[in-house]
């Protein structure tokens, strides 16, 4: 049992200290793999908006991208409404009377998530590179030039922003996230400079049209693309300087809920397609992945058996670098939440840990 605890505790300190450490040092020692960029081109362009019940900020997000600097004859953006109730069709509806060349509405008939969404928008877009966002991230005006030259180099099947949070009222749940944020991205620009990113962000990024994988409504791009396009020989990459805006959450409640819904659908992706594993193949890649998504992924199932193997230490035999660990183990697990305000179930929490 001791093992155990000990295996499991390593683990989690690996995971959230060791790794970061090792990325810098590898950074350091290893060559950077070059991007051929290409300022100048400029394919047709395709930007997809996958929306359910978004009248509050589908007119903001129009305006944005209409107002990205792309030549207008070389670019649309497609509304994938899934299955919206509200008045985010009729306001999408008024832009495309506007302008009819640039905006489309494709209606979603069965609201089957957003990855669907994407799935039927794709069909209908004209675009020779797809840029796909949500509907609350606003484009840096220069984004869409930038994601789209990355993509010259035909090394590289996808490509992904960098996603600012940009709170005017910062709370403690806003800067929480955007710490942990702005950690993840300077791991996500080491892989990128070294092999491949290992996931990607909703918000913001690129493929070309023929490399589109049309994948399982119930996975994300931001999870299955990048493993997917290194399993095919290309590359995923992070371009810092595509930039996307969006707010955090503002209350703890609001962090904790989107985190848990986030972890659940990836549970799953570690074992979606075993060949990202190859040590052989892509060795620094699946150091990466191992790393930063399998173990992280599962950074809940070793909280759980360090601290019900840490119980079972605690009452077979007084130890008192058990006992300060489960207390340490408590402490943070209830650390600045309000369980009974937010009603959290204590696997949830292991969840996102």
């Amino acid at each position: 049992m001791g093992n155990l605890f000990w295996i499991s505790v390593l683990l989690i300190f690996y995971t959230m200290v060791g790794y970061p450490i090792l990325l810098i040092l590898l950074n350091k020692i290893l060559p950077h793999k070059k991007i051929k960029i290409d300022e100048s081109f400029s394919p047709n362009v395709t930007v997809i908006i996958a929306a359910h019940n978004e009248e509050n900020v589908i007119e903001n997000k129009i305006i944005n991208l209409l107002n990205v600097d792309y030549e207008k004859n070389k670019y649309e953006i497609l509304v994938a409404s899934d299955f919206s109730t509200d008045n985010t069709n009729t306001i999408v509806e008024r832009y495309s009377k506007e302008f009819p060349e640039n905006i489309k509405l494709v209606k979603v008939a069965k609201r089957q998530g957003k990855t669907n969404a994407q799935n039927e928008a794709v069909t209908k877009a004209r675009g020779d590179i797809l840029v796909f966002t949500d509907a609350n991230a606003m484009f840096d005006k220069n984004s869409i030039k930038q994601l789209v030259s990355y993509l010259s180099d035909s090394e590289v099947a996808y490509v992904c922003g960098k996603l600012v949070y940009n709170n005017d009222d910062t709370s403690i749940a806003s800067e929480s996230e955007s710490s942990y944020w702005n950690l993840d991205l300077a791991q996500r620009k080491i892989e990128s400079d070294l092999s491949s990113i290992t996931a990607g962000n909703g918000s913001i990024y690129a493929v070309r049209k023929d490399d589109y994988i049309c994948i399982d409504p119930i996975y994300s791009h931001d999870s299955v693309f990048p493993p997917k396009y290194v399993i095919y020989g290309k590359r995923a990459v992070f371009n810092p300087n595509a930039i996307a805006y969006e707010k955090a959450g503002e209350s703890i409640g609001d962090e904790f809920s989107r985190k848990v819904r986030m972890s659940r659908k990836i549970i799953g992706i570690n074992f979606l397609d075993i060949s990202k594993y190859n040590f052989v193949k892509h060795p620094l890649f699946t150091l990466f992945y191992v790393s930063h998504r399998t173990f992280r992924n599962n950074l809940y199932l070793f909280h759980m058996i360090a601290y019900l193997s840490n119980l079972c230490l605690i009452l077979n035999q007084y130890n008192f670098i058990f006992i300060v660990a489960f207390i340490v183990q408590n402490v943070s697990i209830l650390s600045g939440l309000n369980i009974k305000k937010l009603k959290i179930n204590i696997l949830d929490l292991w969840l996102i840990m």
